[in-house]
């Protein structure tokens, strides 16, 4: 059963969607199936969104420019992708403007952009989070570690990384490296001028996301995404190599637990806080092993829009109106309306630039055999594209996101990995063991 309509002969809304990565492919994709979904714009978009939609050649930072389209185009809806924006008040401006905006406003967004401003905001809550401490200087940093027994830490960049900005460490020589890289080399800029270290908690992470009007929030099928560069979970951090939707360690049970202890407090303290949240809210979840000091479900993180690749996963599991889900956000109109997921799995698979997330090289052509299963699976566009030959080059660490769903994980695995073996760059990397737990889990 689809969200009802009021009025099914609504007029068709035009549309913007901010950003330029694989996530804003997947969600311009998703609302061009709305019945509502008029022109689709996207700014600044890619080659793969080019396709479906008009490409505005606005920066997603550029908040003046993204109103002043917004307005004069009238569009019915924006949808803001990225985290940027969203901290520079994108959401601020166009509401001030009488325009309806998915994307909570820039002091909703802190629980995003604001590291500290987070952990503040779950211990003011009292949400399950790790013990943590803030600092401002390296020294102050190297001074705690120093008492720390040399056993795993987390060392988090305080500000916006693009993702990039957490460093598991396993000890405490990676911890003062991560430090003094984030606070004395500036390897992150201002986001790392000030750094948060946290208890290690081993576990398994699972994502969930949410849909939210400010005053109440419907969760969507959980997610694991895949953030470490190697197979077998080794290597650096990145924005994600991969994910895939159900997650079988996430039980009704379980859920029911987040629900009350996680997702509802949440909820509770944006509204005593005064912070008026429409969009997307990301709960980045550690589930904790049998012998951790920490029981229960962990936050590890919030982010204040769709994750990436999560989105990729989650936009072909969506049977209902994406456009009507959003609008009814915007409009503190959700209570009430069901939202409909099919019931398959779906996984997708990154493929990175040789290098990433380190150095890498831009400008190679990419080209794509046909796969053996031709229609089956999305190629999501990231960082790509185009030479002064119309042909498509890339232009990013990662560079494409491919999906696909199917009735059962193995199914969706092989379209998945059909498709990707048919994009060729030169030192294309991506991962070959996606989903790895959950296929564990399946033959245990």
């Amino acid at each position: 059963m689809e969200l009802e309509r009021k009025n099914p002969e609504v007029e068709k809304i035009k549309i913007l969607v901010v950003g330029s990565g694989a996530r804003e492919h997947a969600l311009a994709w998703k609302l061009a199936q709305s019945s509502r979904a008029g022109q689709v714009y996207a700014a600044p978009g890619n080659p793969g969104l080019d396709i479906m939609t008009k490409l505005a050649p606005i920066r997603a930072d550029d908040i003046e420019a993204l109103t002043d389209f917004a307005k004069r185009e009238e569009i019915g809806l924006t949808v803001i992708g990225p985290e940027a924006p969203l901290a520079l008040g994108l959401a601020d401006r166009l509401e001030a403007a009488g325009l309806a905006v998915f994307g909570p406003k820039a002091a909703a967004a802190r629980l995003e952009s604001s590291k500290p401003f987070a952990k503040e905001f779950m211990l003011r809550h009292n949400i399950p989070t790790a013990a943590y401490r803030s600092f401002d200087s390296s020294a102050e940093a190297l001074a705690y570690l120093g008492r720390k027994p040399d056993e795993p830490i987390v060392v988090k960049a305080a500000g916006l990384a693009q993702g990039k900005g957490v460093t598991v460490a396993q000890n405490r020589a990676e911890a003062e490296a991560a430090v003094r890289e984030a606070m004395d080399d500036g390897r992150f800029g201002e986001a790392g001028r000030q750094v948060i270290i946290e208890d290690y908690i081993d576990g398994e992470e699972v994502t969930i996301l949410a849909f939210c009007d400010g005053r109440s929030i419907v969760p969507m099928p959980p997610v694991q995404d895949h953030k470490r560069l190697g197979e077998g979970d080794t290597g650096p951090n990145t924005g994600g190599m991969g994910a895939y939707s159900p997650v079988a360690v996430y039980t009704p049970e379980l859920a029911k637990i987040v629900e009350e202890s996680i997702i509802q407090p949440t909820l509770k303290g944006l509204l005593a806080d005064g912070l008026d949240y429409r969009g997307c809210l990301y709960f980045g979840l550690m589930l904790p092993t049998a012998d951790s000091p920490y029981q229960g479900p962990q936050v590890i993180e919030y982010n204040a829009r769709f994750g990436d690749p999560e989105a990729e996963v989650l936009m072909p599991l969506l049977e209902s109106d994406l456009v009507e889900i959003m609008l009814l956000c915007a409009e503190g109109r959700l209570a009430g309306h069901p939202i409909i997921w099919r019931d398959e799995t779906s996984v997708c698979v990154v493929i990175a630039s040789g290098g990433y997330p380190g150095c890498y090289q831009t400008g190679l052509v990419i080209t794509e055999d046909v796969p053996s299963m031709v229609g089956a699976s999305m190629a999501f566009h990231a960082g790509t594209d185009l030479n002064d030959s119309r042909e498509t080059i890339t232009a990013g660490g990662r560079v494409m996101t491919v999906a696909a769903k199917e009735g059962t994980l193995e199914k969706a695995l092989f379209l998945v990995y059909d498709r990707v073996r048919a994009i060729h760059f030169k030192d294309a990397y991506y991962r070959r063991d996606i989903a790895h737990r959950e296929l564990a889990r399946h033959y245990r």
